[in-house]
């Protein structure tokens, strides 16, 4: 077993803000994740993790007392940690809350819905204006006004503590964040690929060109020292006077969801947010076909992508959970399509048929050298061969069988509740353990939130290089292992 790629340190950076003991404290939406990191050495500690109670945490602020506020989107909460470490439900209730931010010990929320409110939550919930589209970070200004953006078209917008009519500050495009440094200066991130920041002084505009694709937050230290993340990438970088850029954490995969090799044995993934290093936002699976990248979309679209061209077309849409994805010789594309509990063939011309219905919930599909579909079905455990759209089963007894590739004429499946990877018989063997991959989380049904995409499914994702090695998107830790199986 060899890395492709190395783990990501964090997977997927959202809100951030230094706490009382000086470290930057960040919110990791994807993995449910707090996280603290001392911006001089890197040093990382796992504050809360997907066992504790959040689901979701997009944002966090510190009232004046240290006590930590975090809204965690897809459940609809906002949390309270106390500085001794226990977790209350502070606000529930509210809508895709996203950005945050403290006046004193008054806390304000807004939502990241398209007629979102911004709120006052402290000894109970008032509502300061409404039509937000699409809420995220927010800041008081030195004026003592809430600054806040709107994502879609753009815009920062100011209102008072006690509500009020809001208005516009200034016109930015695919606003995600509103910042002030410590010399009171405002800064507006946008999330576009080029990762732009405009400095806002007085009637000077300054573009600050970054690129990190999928800005999300900043944040300023006590010195006035400016850092960003990336929901897009992870990381933590620090902007530098002038432009330049500081790696704090490196940059790298939010998940891995998907992994394939062309003929030439080079690597592509899906990540979430990124194909191929596009950016291309909820990708989940990919199989590799020449220049082509067939890829599954948690919108449940399933899309071409041109690595030449770098444009993509829409094959399918309004899909049920559309999950792993194989491509016959002909162009035939196969996909596992897990809400619907059926295998769907899409001809090259987009044609749709169903290969098999009535499964659980398929999760990937694979094809052997005679043509023969195969598939893993999740909820039932199971690796079924698909004889005239009836499923036989290989294996059974498995515990979240996920990813699933030929090698050869061998096929192995990736058992991604026991974290192992299993030769499909008869008889079926174990032939690795203790794999980095993520073990799924059965709350995630709720983890669908209002009008977007929410958290994506772990998907372990198994693809068979053309020397015969396994690809295996260790979700677990944000990296590519190459495994090759005795």
């Amino acid at each position: 077993m060899e890395r492709v790629t190395g783990p990501t340190p964090l997977r997927g950076s959202n809100g951030i803000t230094f706490g009382p003991d000086g470290r930057l404290w960040v919110a990791e939406y994807l993995h449910g994740r707090i996280s603290a990191v001392d911006v001089t050495t890197g040093a990382t500690e796992v504050i809360t993790g997907p066992g504790g109670p959040l689901q979701s945490p997009d944002d966090l602020v510190f009232d004046a007392d240290g006590t930590m506020y975090v809204t965690d989107v897809a459940p609809g909460l906002v949390w309270r940690r106390e500085p001794g470490g226990e977790f209350t439900v502070a606000a529930d209730g509210v809508r895709n809350p996203n950005g945050i931010a403290a006046l004193g010990n008054r806390i304000f929320v807004n939502e990241m819905t398209f007629d979102g409110r911004l709120l006052e939550i402290t000894g109970g919930t008032k509502v300061l204006a409404e039509g937000l589209v699409m809420g995220n970070a927010m800041q008081f200004g030195p004026d003592g006004n809430l600054y806040y953006p709107h994502m879609f078209p753009g815009g920062v917008f100011r209102i008072g503590p006690g509500g009020g009519t809001p208005e516009l500050v200034a016109e930015a495009a695919q606003t995600v964040a509103v910042r002030f440094g410590r010399d009171g200066v405002l800064y507006v991130l946008s999330f576009d690929e080029a990762g732009t920041i405009v400095r806002i002084d007085g009637d000077e505009r300054t573009e600050i060109v970054t690129g990190i694709a999928g800005l999300d937050n900043a944040a300023f230290d006590a010195g006035g020292r400016m850092f960003v993340s990336s929901f897009a990438s992870g990381g933590i970088t620090e902007i530098l006077p002038g432009g330049g850029l500081r790696e704090v954490l490196p940059r790298g995969l939010v998940g891995p969801y998907g992994v394939t090799a062309d003929a030439d044995g080079t690597v592509a993934v899906a990540d979430h947010y990124l194909i191929d290093g596009a950016y291309q936002p909820f990708a989940h699976a990919l199989a590799a076909d020449g220049d082509l990248l067939h890829v599954t979309s948690q919108y449940g679209q399933v899309m071409t992508f041109d690595r030449t061209t770098r444009t993509s077309r829409t094959r399918a849409e309004n899909l049920d959970q559309p999950q792993g994805i194989a491509v016959r010789p002909d162009g035939t594309l196969l996909i596992a399509e897990a809400g619907a509990g059926r295998v769907l063939a899409i001809a090259p011309d987009d044609t749709k048929s169903v290969v098999a219905e009535g499964l659980g919930r398929p999760a990937d599909v694979a094809i052997d050298a005679d043509g023969r579909v195969h598939v893993t079905d999740s909820d039932r455990g199971a690796v079924h061969r698909l004889d005239d759209g009836k499923p036989l089963a290989l294996a059974e007894d498995l515990h979240t069988p996920q990813g699933l590739a030929f090698s050869g004429e061998r096929l192995f499946v990736v058992e991604a509740g026991r974290r192992r990877l299993v030769e499909v018989g008869p008889p079926s063997r174990v032939v690795a353990e203790d794999l980095p991959v993520a073990v799924p989380r059965h709350t995630l049904p709720d983890l669908l939130i209002e009008g977007l995409p929410g958290v994506p499914r772990q998907f372990a994702a198994l693809a068979t290089a053309p020397d015969g090695t396994l690809l295996l998107g260790a979700s677990g830790d944000g990296s590519v292992l190459r495994l090759s199986v005795a």
